[in-house]
Order: structure tokens, then C-alpha cells, then sequence
């Protein structure tokens, strides 16, 4: 039997968070064959990521910031195939998520910014990007993405498994025991309220080893307010912006102290997450934590607390945790280029299972 080919892809990733820029390295099939390889993380220096936040909502100089966004991801490619020892003709493909300013999924918009053309001609290779719109006009939510590349890396292990993704918004896969056994929503804010509250307050990106919330109570009558929104009783699958509670958010927690309000909102996060197990088909075996909300103690320790389960860390998995999410639109993006699925009924409501993914030829490649 001939064994099915591998291409090596560099996966891309500007999430929620707004930290920076993950770019990894993947040899896949697009199937259940996976190897994966380094993995970088470019942090976005201040003045860029105060633009970017600027244009969030799609407002401000949106096509200056998408080329200066475009460009950095291209340097990061550059330093990863650096690193990797690698020329651009060994890489088969590039998978550009960009950076989303805008997701309504209720209305059917959705905006990432980065122009795959101008990344594949400035690096030499193929990009495949504009990964969300194919879902959405065929009435899907066009996210979570992830969730089919979350599955090839459980592969035949113990099921059912939950992936547990914390970036500036929270998302689960729920892996069941068949082939097609996928759900997938997002559960509600993740990072990003801690993130704007640290901000808003003390000047801070994040709350650093979350010693914030360490230090504070939750006031479990604001906590209640948070968990009142209607999105937490919408069936799945759903997804949200990174923005879609802040003003409501904000306003719920305002007086409190720095601290009490990073513990509120630590608490906030984990109590959605663990509400999310209520639309699971299956109760998990196990759960298996990704993104930079695991970095967090405090997080991490709400987390268990609300779900009364084990929470693994990716990295006790053999997974690259950091890298997760770059990996992913790698996979994808070889999905793509082969005609296979990258979006489910279950993970982004589609009716049926739909490829994605626009293809951006490089004008020229280079040595």
C-alpha cells in the first residue's frame, strides 16, 4: 500500500490575546498522520499592538495595519524556516489565520485582516488563508476551527476527550468515540476580561502568574450578573468576538478593586467553561488544557475546581501547548489544499461537512 504523502506546512496564528505572533512547523496528510516540528513565538512589540487593538470592531486605519500585520507574519515564517534550517522551496504551504477584528456570527460577518497575496509573494510560497468565509455563507458559525486537528492528535486515545483552548476567549472540542463524533463551541470569555481589566487598571498586559486574583475574593453577587447573559444558554455550536461582553463586562465589575476584580473574572471564566459540559453528549474522560490561560495558577486552580475533574496540561500530552493553535491552521491549510473538510456540523452548525480556505499562489519562489 503507498503510503500517504506528507507536506510541510507553517502554521500561523495572531489570536485573541493579542500577544503576538505563533508560527509552527507541520508534516501532515491532513489526516491522521502528524508530525509536528519547531515552533516560535513572536511577541508583538507596544506600538502595534496598540494599533491593532485600535481597529478592533473593524474601525480606524484598518488596510495600514493589515499590511504592517502581513509583514510581520512574514518575518516570522522567515525566522522560523531560519531556525528550522529550512528554504523556502522545502515548505509546501503557509496557513494564515490573521488577526479577527470582527466576528458576528449572528449576523454573518466576520473580518480577519492579513493579505495572503502579499504574504505569498513576499515569502515564496503558497498561503492558504481566508479560512472562515466558506463556513459562514454556507450558514455555519466559522468558528472554532481547531477542532478537527484537536482530533487527529487525541487519535484512538482514551475518549471521550475534551481540548480545553484559553486564549482571549475560551473554546472546547468534545472528542467522542466514533469518527465523526465532534463538538466544538466557544464557552465564553476567556483571557481577554482579565487581560483589559490588568490593563484598564494597573497598566499590565495580564495578570502575570495570576497573583491578582490570588490576592482577591470574588464577589459572588457580580459573578452571578456575569453568568446571567444570555449566550450561556444558546445551544451549540456558538462563537463570540473577543469584544461581544466587554462593555458589559466591564461595567458589572466596575469599583471593585484590582485584585477582587481579576479574582471575579478568573472565576467568571472558569464557571463557563465548566457549564460547558452540559451540552457534552458524553461526560469526558478527560480534559486536556491548551492556550496561555494554562500559564495562569489561579485560572488553572478555578478550573479544576469548577469542572471536579483532572484538567492535563497539553505539554504532559507530548503537545506544544503554546503552539497548538499555529499547528492547526498548518493542518488546516493541508486540508484545505487537498479538498478535505475543515469545518463540521458540530463544531460550527454548517449543514454539512465543508472544505474552506482560499489559495494564494506565490508569484515566484525563491531559494
Amino acid at each position: 500500500m503507498t503510503e500517504p504523502q506528507l507536506l510541510t506546512a507553517i502554521g500561523l496564528m495572531s489570536g485573541t490575546s493579542m500577544d503576538g505572533i505563533d508560527a509552527a512547523l507541520v508534516r501532515t496528510d491532513g489526516c491522521d498522520r502528524v508530525e509536528t516540528g519547531p515552533a516560535i513565538t513572536v511577541p508583538y512589540e507596544d506600538g502595534f499592538r496598540a494599533r491593532l487593538r485600535g481597529i478592533l470592531g473593524a474601525k480606524g486605519p484598518v488596510p495600514e495595519v493589515e499590511a504592517e500585520l502581513t509583514d510581520l507574519h512574514a518575518r516570522a515564517v522567515e525566522t522560523l524556516m531560519t531556525h528550522a534550517g529550512l528554504a523556502a522551496d522545502a515548505v509546501d504551504l503557509v496557513g494564515f489565520h490573521g488577526h479577527t477584528i470582527w466576528h458576528e456570527p449572528e449576523h454573518g460577518r466576520t473580518r480577519q485582516i492579513g493579505d495572503g497575496q502579499r504574504l505569498a509573494a513576499t515569502l515564496g510560497i503558497d498561503v492558504v488563508g481566508d479560512f472562515r468565509t466558506a463556513d459562514m455563507d454556507a450558514g455555519g458559525e466559522g468558528a472554532p476551527l481547531a477542532p478537527v486537528y484537536h482530533r487527529a492528535l487525541v487519535g484512538a486515545g482514551r475518549r471521550p476527550a475534551v481540548v480545553l483552548n484559553m486564549g482571549g476567549v475560551a473554546n472546547v472540542t468534545w472528542i467522542g468515540e466514533g469518527t465523526d463524533d465532534l463538538l466544538a463551541f466557544d464557552t465564553g470569555p476567556g483571557n481577554a476580561p482579565i487581560d483589559d481589566w490588568c490593563w484598564r487598571m494597573v497598566g499590565r498586559m495580564f495578570d502575570q502568574d495570576g497573583r491578582l486574583a490570588t490576592a482577591g475574593q470574588v464577589d459572588a453577587g457580580r459573578l452571578e450578573r456575569l453568568l446571567a447573559h444570555l449566550y450561556f444558554d444558546r445551544t451549540p455550536p456558538k462563537s463570540l468576538d473577543r469584544d461581544a461582553f466587554h462593555a458589559e463586562v466591564q461595567a458589572i465589575i466596575e469599583g471593585l478593586s484590582v485584585e477582587d476584580g481579576a479574582t471575579t473574572l478568573t472565576a467568571f471564566a472558569a464557571r463557563t467553561i465548566a457549564q460547558a459540559a452540559r451540552w457534552f453528549p458524553f461526560p469526558a474522560s478527560r480534559w486536556i488544557a491548551t492556550g496561555g490561560g494554562r500559564h495562569n495558577p489561579a485560572l488553572m486552580a478555578a478550573i479544576r475546581e469548577a469542572v471536579n475533574q483532572p484538567v492535563e496540561d497539553a505539554d504532559a500530552q507530548g503537545w506544544d501547548g503554546d503552539a497548538l493553535e499555529a499547528q492547526a491552521f498548518a493542518y488546516l491549510a493541508v486540508r484545505a489544499r487537498l479538498g478535505l473538510p475543515i469545518s463540521f456540523p458540530g463544531t460550527t452548525g454548517v449543514a454539512r461537512p465543508m472544505t474552506g480556505g482560499v489559495l494564494f499562489q506565490a508569484t515566484a519562489r525563491r531559494d
